[in-house]
Formats: C-alpha cells, sequence, structure tokens
C-alpha cells in the first residue's frame, strides 16, 4: 500500500484507486497526523492478510460514518480517521480473540500514560500486573 516517509505516507503499489481522494494536487498524500496513514495501512493489511473481507471493511468504515452522521459529527478529516479507527477496531474485535473490554482496556491505559507523560517525553505504559 505504502510506506511512511518523513511521517508521510508515499503510495505504491497497483489497486489503489479507491484512495485517490486522500492524494492532494500535488500527488503527495494529504494526511494531517502519522496515525491517520498508520490506521489506513493495518486496515489495508489486516484485508490483504484475510482477517476480514474488503467488503466487511467497507460495510464497518460506511456504519462509522453513518454514526458519526447521526451523532452530528463535523465533516472533516479528524471524523473521517476517528470512524477509520473505530471500524477498525470493531473488526478486530469481531474477527479475533481481541475482544472489545481488551481493545478499551489498552485504550484507557494508554489515555491515561499520555495524559501522565510531560511534553516531548515518551510515553510508556505501566507493566500489566497480569504478566
Amino acid at each position: 500500500m505504502g510506506k511512511l516517509s518523513g511521517g508521510s505516507l508515499i503510495l505504491v503499489g497497483r489497486g489503489l484507486d479507491s484512495l485517490k481522494p486522500l492524494v492532494s494536487v500535488d500527488g503527495e498524500p494529504s494526511f494531517e497526523e502519522p496515525w491517520q496513514a498508520q490506521v489506513l495501512a493495518l486496515a489495508y493489511t489486516l484485508v490483504q492478510n484475510e482477517m476480514f473481507s474488503a467488503s466487511a471493511w467497507s460495510d464497518a468504515l460506511g456504519e462509522a460514518l453513518r454514526e458519526a452522521e447521526a451523532n452530528a459529527a463535523a465533516d472533516n478529516q479528524e471524523t473521517y480517521y476517528r470512524c477509520v479507527l473505530s471500524a477498525l477496531e470493531r473488526l478486530v474485535a469481531n474477527h479475533s480473540e481481541i475482544n472489545s473490554d481488551v481493545l478499551a482496556g489498552k485504550r484507557k491505559d494508554w489515555e491515561e500514560a499520555y495524559l501522565s507523560t510531560p511534553h516531548g517525553q515518551p510515553v510508556k505504559l505501566k507493566p500489566d500486573p497480569a504478566n
């Protein structure tokens, strides 16, 4: 699909017509933050590795976008990529041994870690007491 280069995703390969709306006029990807490119790359990789189908991905993303619209979310890139992340999390929970409670717990751990990390320092999770 692509590779990260200096925080940007460089699109390479065949079958990327569906990503054309993400490419700006100069041909470079139009991501505001690296995580946006990363979440799309993860979804693409999971489809390619048959964790779930392209149609399941499309359906999940469509559902997340409809939910955002129903909740009057802003129509912008941030909302779109939050929907991409939400759809991906749902599919992973439904197609793997990782359930939504585990995902929610890990999300909470990361949130606590970044909120307690001084600016400019690396974010580190506390060790899991179960391990």
